[in-house]
Parts: C-alpha cells; structure tokens; sequence
C-alpha cells in the first residue's frame, strides 16, 4: 500500500480549488479600471504606429 494514497491527494486538491473566493467578483471596481487603462494604450500604441507610418508614407511620396 502506498504512503500516499491517489484519492487523498486528489481530495484536497479539488479542495483547494473549491476554496478558492473569486477575487474579481468582489473587486469589480478594479477590473474596470485596468481593461480601462488598457483601452487607453491600446488606442495611444496604435495612434503612435498610425502617426509613423503617415510620416514613412509622405516620405515616399516626396522621393
């Protein structure tokens, strides 16, 4: 017999996993405010690239 027996570990694994409080649940506030944040610099990153490569384009058309 093993010292460690296969049910037992599994037991408390999904214990441990069950245990778990849902963090994002109770701080939505916070959730918000990061994908927000994350608009915002998705949308800055891409005005930066489309702002370079408006300048590369009138480079061109200047040669």
């Amino acid at each position: 017999m093993p010292a460690i027996q296969r049910s037992v570990v599994v037991r408390d694994t999904l214990n441990l996993i069950a245990k778990r409080s849902n963090w994002a649940g109770r701080e939505a506030g916070v959730i918000v405010v990061f994908c927000v944040v994350f608009i915002v610099l998705v949308g800055l990153v891409a005005l930066f690239i489309h702002k370079k490569c408006a300048a590369r384009r009138e480079r061109k058309a200047q040669f």
